[in-house]
């Protein structure tokens, strides 16, 4: 609760920071500011409290909460370079992101669905908004508004699933809902609204079959938007989901396993098998993300001891992502697209960077020494001994197609010829990719520090 209340303050602060002209010191306050949240959130682990029946803290809220901050963090040090051609609203766009934060915060947070559907709007309408931003690229306004369009019906859907599960039980409470549904005579409506919040939900995470929106969105709205929507808003969605399945007892009254079963299996086939036949980057990562998804659906065949597995594939995907769209933010701001060739050479131009980016996809592919490898480990681990053995087989054969696309990228950075001269690289770009990675592989050294965050 006071980790909310106190970015909700931070959001309002970076829009009255325009009117009092702190313009030039907005993004270091801010990140000042949430490293301040970080380190309050941190000393409130290990002290469960309950709010009112709506928000409650806990190690599982707090651990992602902070999770959430530090990409916030890095985010917001990419705005400044990032919209540097429009200082007049940065601190919208801060303030946004930061309200962003808020969403997810509360997303992770809430133990009744009201507060579970404000933190889903309040994150959406921020995406929306944030895709859209560029109003004279007419592929930013078509990302918005799909994302709007689709992203409006897939919260009708799971409203509409709330009111359902209301009806059935006669509350909006997590507690009172999961002591009603282990009883006998649950109205029929219930497993039905179960399911349409489940298939909300799926197309928040982009799992197929609700995924068609996401290459375009990732392809149109701007790269920083696409890195949070790839990273935060991604892995927002996949912990409130579990987190709700969790919450409700899900496994007391109705079994989803063979539509995770399936939904896991298509997400990582459809998402790597298309994402070889991409020449965008943003589209290749946006197919990724899909494929991504679908490991961590995993997660909930094994809802009683797979919180931790989630946790540090949740951190291990989304620090590779921030570390891997610290670069391309680089290389493409000054293009017209983000296709492959524009990372020609990039090895002999840049080395540094060259070699964050590789690493970053070779953690997404699941090489070790990187967390990306370990993550997928302990989930493959864990649904190999719930019985789905299939399921297993089929990610680690889409792991090894993974590698495919991932070292198209790198092959084009190290085998081919630069197009162009080597440009001046400002100093944030270095920082995020560099200290992003470090983390990345620093969990995979040492994954008990990560682990230890949610026991």
């Amino acid at each position: 609760m006071n980790t909310l209340i106190e970015i909700a303050v931070l959001g309002v602060f970076c829009l009255i920071a325009e009117i009092f002209n702190l313009r030039k010191v907005l993004i270091p306050l801010t990140i000042v500011g949430l490293l301040t949240i970080l380190c309050l959130t941190i000393t409130g682990y290990n002290a469960s409290q309950t709010y009112s029946s709506m928000l409650v803290d806990s190690n599982f809220s707090m651990a992602f909460s902070s999770l959430f901050i530090v990409l916030t963090i890095f985010l917001v040090a990419l705005s400044h370079d990032f919209y540097s051609e429009h200082q007049t609203k940065l601190s919208d766009f801060v303030a946004i992101k930061v309200f962003l934060l808020a969403g997810a915060v509360a997303m992770v947070s809430f133990s009744n669905l009201a507060m579970f559907f404000l933190g889903i709007e309040i994150l959406s309408i921020s995406l929306y908004v944030l895709a859209a931003s560029n109003r004279l690229n007419v592929k930013s306004n078509e990302a918005g508004m799909k994302y709007f369009l689709l992203g409006s019906f897939a919260s009708a859907i799971i409203l509409f699933g709330i009111c359902l599960i209301y009806g059935a039980t006669g509350y909006f409470n997590l507690f009172d809902i999961a002591e009603i549904a282990q009883g006998a005579g649950i109205p029929s409506w219930f497993p039905i609204g179960i399911s349409l919040i489940v298939i909300g939900m799926l197309f928040k995470v982009a799992a197929v079959p609700f995924h068609f929106w996401a290459p375009d969105v990732y392809e149109g709205a701007p790269s920083l938007t696409t890195a949070t929507m790839s990273t935060l808003a991604k892995v927002t969605a996949m912990a409130t989901l579990f987190k709700l399945l969790t919450s409700l007892g899900v496994s007391y009254f109705y079994r989803l396993d063979v539509i995770i079963v399936v939904v896991s299996i298509l997400s990582m086939s459809v998402g790597n098998i298309m994402a070889l036949r991409q020449n965008n980057v943003k589209r290749m990562l946006a197919f990724s993300g899909i494929s991504h998804a679908g490991i961590m659906l995993m997660a909930l065949l094994s809802l009683a001891t797979a919180t931790s597995a989630l946790f540090y594939y949740a951190v291990a995907y989304s620090l590779a992502g921030i570390a891997s769209f610290a670069v391309i933010l680089f290389v493409t701001k000054y293009k017209d697209n983000e296709d492959i060739v524009s990372f020609n050479g990039l090895g002999k131009t840049n080395p540094l960077l060259a070699a964050i980016l590789t690493a970053s996809l070779l953690s997404m592919a699941g090489i070790p020494i990187f967390a990306g490898f370990f993550a997928k480990f302990m989930l493959f681990n864990l649904t190999l001994k719930t019985g789905y053995l299939v399921v297993v087989i089929a990610a680690v054969v889409n792991s090894i197609i993974s590698v495919g696309y991932y070292f198209k990228l790198i092959s084009a950075m190290y085998n081919n010829e630069a197009i162009e001269v080597k440009q001046p690289t400002p100093f944030v770009y270095y920082f995020v990719a560099v200290t992003a990675i470090l983390l990345n592989i620093i969990a995979g050294l040492c994954p008990d520090l990560v682990l230890n965050l949610i026991k």
